[in-house]
């Protein structure tokens, strides 16, 4: 690494880092989940209130986003916050099978676990995401959000995979021994993987360092909610997250109810999806590695194109029931897993550039509310998403027509998100215009004066 900035090999070793979050969170959020509701035969609503936990905990983002701006330092935040969550990993997997023998101590055992996930992975994931905005310079940053998440994408591939081979055959001391094992491994990856990086970044001489501003956290909050660029792209994050998140859990029983798939099938289909969604990311990072992908108006340029397209193929999907087996159905979805992979990396990207916008020290705090909108979308969308077919189906009878509903409904979704991007642009531009502006001299005058009376 030169100079104070990430080369590409510190990036790996940071996607190390999201690859060991992604391997105790797919645990504790799919095989964990499918333990209680199949081996221990709970209520699936179970493992969904103890999942909308973690999610719920991700409003404290901007606490702790805040609190690594004060420290100036971001590795603490995220070594304590990867210990937290393979502490939560391990207890939620002892939650589990306590529940085998005494369910009462087990469920309140796993509400205390999954509390510990949540802020294990708000803490650690925060802090990761502002030391990569702080750390990658402008031209390798599509790049860099496509490598992490490809990583974290891996973390969740491997792991299930490895799991899954010692899990059988199943019995509740192999899902402790192995989930802790996972746990400990991925806490030990995270330690070496920052061995020395913020350290040896730190060292480097910067150019312009700013002091988080010693003002109280909501005090801190409220400024950075006033900044018209940060509110505008908060209120964007939450609207595309939620129809992003809302297909989750549509898009395959929509296969099998409407299509007649099997569930071999429509996993691949599931499976498609992801891999246009992988197509799309490696194709903004190769571009934005680039010298025109230098140019942020580029990668706001990739999040309109991703969202519109997005809607284009839900609105397709919307009517491809009526179709019946002449619709395009796999093109389609690897359509929208393609576009879904263009506007997600993209704003990514951008994330990390409008971190270190507005006034400065208050990286972290920015990065946590985006954060924060992002998970509660997430919590949001999968939920809705359900509810809406259920809903729809009961209303109109015809499985085909109420799925089209909930597919129209978040097409409209991406479209307003492609409306609000253009807004986040916008607004960007006259905050650069206002920056660069020359100031009259009884401005910079005042502008003196106010700094030396602080």
């Amino acid at each position: 690494m030169s100079g104070a900035t990430l080369g590409w090999i510190g990036i790996v070793r940071l996607g190390l880092v999201q690859t060991s979050l992604g391997a105790i969170v797919v645990l504790t959020t799919s095989t964990l989940n499918r333990v209680m509701v199949v081996e221990l035969a709970l209520p699936a609503m179970l493992p969904g209130i103890l999942v909308g936990l973690h999610y719920g905990l991700q409003m404290l983002r901007p606490r702790w986003g805040y609190g690594s701006d004060q420290s100036r330092r971001r590795t603490p935040w995220i070594i304590a916050g990867m210990a937290v969550l393979a502490a939560g990993g391990a207890l939620a997997a002892v939650a589990t099978a306590l529940m085998g023998t005494v369910l009462a101590a087990g469920i309140a055992l796993a509400v205390v676990a999954f509390l510990l996930i949540g802020i294990g992975v708000g803490a650690s994931g925060t802090s990761l995401l502002v030391m990569l905005a702080e750390r990658v310079e402008t031209g390798r940053r599509a790049a860099a959000a496509t490598i992490v998440w490809i990583m974290m994408i891996a973390g969740f591939a491997i792991t299930a995979t490895t799991a899954g081979h010692f899990l059988d055959p199943f019995t509740p001391a192999r899902l402790v021994a192995v989930t802790g094992t996972v746990s400990v491994i991925a806490f030990l990856v995270t330690m070496l993987a920052l061995w020395g990086v913020e350290a040896g970044l730190a060292a480097a001489p910067r150019a312009a360092p700013t002091k988080a501003p010693a003002e109280p956290f909501l005090r801190t909050l409220a400024a950075v909610w006033s900044e018209p660029q940060a509110r505008a792209f908060t209120i964007f994050i939450f609207v595309s997250m939620l129809a992003y998140s809302a297909q989750d859990l549509v898009l395959e029983p929509f296969a099998g109810t409407v299509f007649a798939m099997t569930p071999g099938e429509s996993t691949r289909l599931g499976g498609l999806q992801n891999g246009g969604v992988l197509a799309g990311m490696i194709l903004v990072a190769l571009v934005g590695s680039t010298r025109l992908g230098r140019s942020e108006m580029l990668l706001r340029g990739f999040i309109v194109v991703g969202c519109l397209g997005s809607a284009a193929a839900l609105a397709a999907l919307s009517l491809g029931g009526a179709a019946g087996g002449a619709f395009p159905l796999q093109e389609t979805v690897f359509g929208l897993g393609f576009c879904n992979g263009v506007f997600a990396v993209a704003a990514i990207g951008s994330m990390m550039a409008l971190a270190g916008s507005g006034s400065g020290g208050r990286q972290g705090t920015r990065m946590g509310l985006w954060g924060a909108a992002q998970a509660v979308a997430f919590g949001l969308g999968g939920f809705l998403g359900t509810v809406a077919v259920d809903l729809a189906r009961h209303l109109v009878g015809s499985p085909a027509i109420a799925y089209g509903a909930v597919f129209a409904v978040e097409a409209a979704l991406f479209v307003v998100a492609a409306a609000l991007a253009v807004r986040v642009a916008m607004k960007s531009e006259a905050v650069a215009s206002r920056r660069y502006r020359p100031a009259p001299a009884a401005g910079l005058v005042a502008e003196f004066e106010g700094e030396m009376s602080r």
